[in-house]
């Protein structure tokens, strides 16, 4: 090989001892033995091998790109979600194309459009517009949302996890339950926390009140709600399950503005799992999702070739963390 000359797969091969057969399929995350991939990846990173992905693509017709559309990375929730996704496209040789809509529904449908101008393979998203309009023909996964019946929607036993803070709480002495939720208009599988909710507290004669609010009506109404229900500082309620850790921060500091104690009047749990990036401590008590897995589903569902029919619901179990909202 010339000193010049740029290092080809026919070089990684003659260095890795191995067939041009082994060096694609290493290259293109498919199977092979340890010990060959490892071969392939020492020869690849001796000889500084670089995968010419433009010419790959026009011969494949694919991309070795997938589309993740983000409605913000603001919320720790989405964030963490999108690192390990792109985590997952990485291990298997793809790139990810970051979409970040704030919400915006024109935003979300251009995303989709980019997929069908074959500047991607396929689509991981988390999407809220109301009217998206999606060709059957995409590769999609969803996280939170049922778009259809032949798209596949991964997400956390949202039901189950409403079930286990209403659970915890009257275990844990409360005796007059409030539920909170804050979000879209659009529903998904996140509503299912304040069904699972209710269905406990029916089945366990508990009292309870629920109040949802839309994003742009903001925390306002919820805080209202709760001011009419302390007298002095002493609350009618005490216990809460909010549908996000974040609403969950927004009412502690209103419950504590006004004079309550958390937890010795009133107990919390949040929904989410969020983590203090110092301290690796919950932000309150919470129904932790399985955000890796759910990431490791959603990639391995979209990069799939096995043929086989795909799941249209993968549902993630859940677990309670306690987090100094509650007096566990």
């Amino acid at each position: 090989m010339s000193a010049a000359a740029a290092p080809t797969i026919k070089d990684v091969a003659r260095e890795a001892g191995v067939s041009l057969g082994t060096v694609s399929k290493v290259i293109n995350g498919k199977a092979v033995g340890d010990a060959y991939r490892l071969r392939v990846e020492q020869a690849i990173e001796k000889l500084g091998y670089q995968v010419n992905t433009y010419a790959r693509s026009l011969k494949t017709r694919k991309t070795n790109c997938i589309a993740l559309l983000m409605p913000s990375l603001r919320h720790p929730f989405y964030a963490i979600l999108t690192d390990e996704i792109t985590r997952c496209l990485m291990r298997r040789g793809y790139r990810s194309l970051l979409m970040v809509t704030n919400f915006d529904p024109k935003a979300e449908q251009k995303c989709f459009d980019l997929v069908q101008q074959n500047k991607a393979d396929g689509v991981i998203a988390l999407t809220y517009a109301p009217n998206l309009e999606v060709d059957e023909r995409i590769p999609i996964v969803t996280i939170d949302r049922h778009l259809g019946l032949n798209v596949p929607c991964v997400s956390s036993d949202n039901y189950a996890g409403g079930q286990l803070a209403a659970e915890t709480l009257l275990d844990l002495g409360c005796r007059k339950l409030l539920f909170f939720r804050i979000g879209p208009e659009v529903l998904g599988e996140p509503d299912k926390r304040g069904v699972g909710f209710e269905s406990v507290c029916r089945s366990r004669n508990a009292d309870y009140e629920m109040l949802s609010v839309l994003d742009e009506e903001t925390v306002a109404p919820i805080y209202a709600f709760l001011d009419r229900r302390i007298t002095g500082g002493q609350p009618e309620f005490d216990g809460i399950f909010c549908n996000t850790d974040g609403l969950a921060v927004q009412i502690l500091s209103h419950l504590r503005a006004r004079g309550v104690d958390v937890p010795g009047q009133v107990q919390v749990i949040g929904y989410d799992g969020m983590l203090h990036y110092a301290s690796g401590a919950p932000y309150c008590s919470t129904i932790v999702q399985p955000i890796d897995q759910m990431a490791e589903s959603a990639v391995d569902i979209l990069l799939s070739t096995e043929g086989f029919p795909q799941p249209t619901n993968v549902c993630l179990p859940v677990r309670y963390l306690p987090g100094g909202t509650t007096r566990d």
